[in-house]
């Protein structure tokens, strides 16, 4: 091995940050220059990974939670020899089409596991990665499954309220493989994190059941010590290191204008003279670039090692590895589900949505028990998502498959995102729909990443009755599907609620919502065609007898109202046909051909859901009806509310009538 000081591989770090900032005008030098020593002793002496491969099962994960810094990231990506990462790439930072964006992206670099930036999710987002890696341990033997997740948080990312969510959370299941390294640098973007915060991060951490320590973070000595006690613990660890922001700088170190903005040529010229790095934009010395490219091939040889450990695994439990970290379903999950769906036609469900979702999901455990990985935030008597077969995750019990959050709808979010990237599980998540606001930040995530989460939202509307206007959703189906990738589906019966938890599971680029009732409803699907209706987005549920005069468009509980108002307008000679809408954003995304044909072309359009009206006009026209809300709910019983609001199959008649 190539023998260079530590220091001048930790300064290999800074320049690069420093130059790759400067080029571009723009990004955060300071949290690299600071956390430089941090990351050399953890990328040189402890992470376990292969640089020629970022995909390998078994390396330790490395979350960079203060996204900002996302120069010492790329740095590292290319110091330790990833082949994407190129000094081009460094030169082009923050520029279109670059490997190296303003912010780590997963989804668009090789070598990031979760994308950051959004202060607060990365240390969120790991939570679900050690938990995916302690069950999967407990499944797969510690020989296949065996690695730590490291995360590198600020200031901003512990003030941050998803913050404490999740680190109450890996306290309370003891992911001891957790090991946090906090950047303590005691500066944010308005001045020193004293004029706004006092918290002592070392004891808040140990109150919620972790290892926690501060140390000197400039001291290689005193940084390897800690990690060293961090693997050894069996709790979670954090270890606090005192750094100093923008180290190096003559003037700016230690202050708030070396966090966000480039040093300048003279800052970054005195920076660079008194740190000894040279001058040359760009330059690593020819010995230190090969060390540490030497660290970067450090566990070739571990990886060899695990790929013949793995396999000696039996064929079926190898291939069965192997199936669930590409997220590929089991073929009794399509199988399970078909019959389900056989056996509704034959004994029809006239539930809530939420009882027929249960009903599926007992289909989904049997089909695939290990892999189907449920949980709710506090409310799983209402949710309906945990099966009658599975055991509560905890501590003592990894191998459990229903996970309880407690109220705590946000770190649920982001854990969700962790646990189907670390790989291996299929996640869903459930509270009631309209608490996806506390959620939003992570499944804003979850959509930008392409993270094939299921979010079981209930009690979907002013349907769930008396806990009144503050717990019914009318604006949330509208924001949910304006978000790009992120796929609502709201079924109207027990079939299309098997059917939309079959597509939902099926679908591994991007997250699905099923927003489910609590009120009960009739199914109206007599037929389940192999082709899943629902995968439309929309369907005519009810033709029309001769040409339809209107045309009545309606989601979840609504579609009976359309159906009963479809009967009162044939009863009048008004032909009008019905169609269920699983999913408006589906439907819009259709070929136009698609589209047309399921709109139709009657003259008079009605949508009618209990929600705003916002993105309806898409099917309806600017001129069609809308027989929805227009404002917030109130405390009263569903069978009461739906009249008050005007919500029924009489106010779709008359809103025919007025039109034909």
């Amino acid at each position: 091995m190539t023998q260079v000081d530590h220091t001048r591989m930790a300064n290999a770090i800074r320049g690069l940050a420093m130059d790759a900032v400067e080029k571009a005008n723009s990004g955060h030098p300071g949290l690299p220059m600071g956390a430089a020593d941090i990351a050399t002793v953890l990328f040189t002496k402890f992470l376990k990974f292969d640089a020629a491969d970022t995909a390998w099962p078994d390396r330790d994960r490395f979350v960079l939670s203060a996204g900002h810094g996302s120069m010492l990231l790329y740095a590292l990506l290319y110091l330790t020899g990833n082949k994407d990462m190129t000094l081009d790439q460094l030169k082009h930072f923050r520029q279109l089409g670059s490997l190296t964006p303003g912010h780590p992206e997963n989804f668009h670099t090789k070598g990031i596991e979760t994308t950051t930036g959004p202060l607060g999710q990365g240390i969120a987002t790991a939570v679900g990665m050690a938990l995916a890696e302690k069950m999967l341990a407990a499944e797969f033997g510690k020989k296949i499954v065996n690695h730590h997740t490291y995360v590198l948080a600020s200031d901003g990312d512990l003030m941050e309220g998803i913050s404490q969510e999740a680190i109450a959370l890996a306290g309370h299941w003891r992911l001891n493989k957790m090991i946090v390294l906090y950047d303590d640098n005691g500066i944010s973007i308005d001045g020193p994190t004293s004029i706004s915060d006092s918290v002592d991060q070392v004891k808040r951490f140990k109150s919620a059941g972790w290892a926690a320590e501060l140390i000197d973070g400039h001291d290689p000595q005193a940084i390897a010590a800690a990690i060293t006690r961090a693997q050894k613990s069996s709790k979670p660890s954090m270890i606090a290191c005192k750094t100093t922001i923008g180290f190096g700088a003559p003037t700016r170190a230690g202050t708030a204008k070396a966090h966000g903005e480039a040093l300048g040529a003279a800052e970054l010229k005195g920076a660079k003279e008194k740190l000894g790095i040279s001058l040359e934009p760009f330059s690593v010395p020819d010995d230190v670039l090969k060390a540490w490219r030497e660290a970067g091939a450090r566990g070739a040889a571990e990886h060899k090692a695990w790929d013949e450990q793995f396999a000696q695994l039996g064929n079926r439990k190898r291939a069965e590895f192997e199936r669930r970290l590409r997220h590929e379903r089991p073929q009794s999950l399509a199988k399970g589900l078909r019959a389900f769906k056989k056996g509704l036609l034959e004994n029809p469900l006239n539930v809530a949505t939420r009882k027929s979702s249960e009903a599926a999901i007992e289909v989904i455990a049997a089909a695939m028990p290990m892999e189907f990985v449920a949980g709710s935030a506090d409310l799983t008597g209402s949710n309906n998502n945990k099966a009658k077969s599975a055991t509560a995750f905890a501590a003592k019990t990894p191998k459990g498959r229903f996970i309880h959050y407690g109220i705590r709808e946000h770190g649920m979010a982001a854990c969700l995102n962790g646990i189907f990237l670390h790989g291996g599980f299929a996640p869903n998540g459930a509270t009631f729909l309209v608490f996806t606001d506390y959620a939003r930040g992570a499944m804003r995530l979850s959509a930008l990443m392409g993270t094939g989460v299921v979010y079981v939202m209930t009690h979907d509307s002013i349907g769930l009755g008396e806990d009144g206007p503050t717990h019914q959703p009318v604006e949330h189906l509208s924001a949910l599907r304006a978000m790009p990738n992120m796929r609502v589906f709201r079924p109207c019966d027990a079939v299309e609620t098997a059917e939309c938890w079959e597509l939902a599971l099926n679908r591994i680029d991007g997250p699905t919502v099923l927003a489910l009732t609590r009120q009960n409803l009739p199914q109206l699907r007599t037929t389940a065609p192999n082709d899943n209706p629902c995968s439309h987005g929309a369907y005519e549920l009810v033709a029309a007898q001769g040409d339809a005069k209107v045309s009545l468009f309606a989601s979840g509980s609504e579609v009976q109202i359309a159906v009963e108002a479809q009967k009162q307008l044939a009863g009048r000679g008004i032909a009008t046909r019905v169609v269920s809408v699983p999913s408006l954003e589906l439907l819009l995304a259709q070929p136009a051909e698609r589209q047309n044909a399921v709109i139709g072309n009657a003259p008079v359009k009605i949508a009618i859901e209990a929600a705003v009206r916002w993105g309806w006009d898409a099917v309806i026209g600017r001129d069609g009806e809308f027989v929805g809300m227009h404002g917030f709910g109130a405390s009263a019983p569903a069978k009461d509310l739906f009249p008050h609001f005007g919500i029924t199959a009489e106010a779709v008649v008359n809103a025919a009538l007025k039109r034909v």
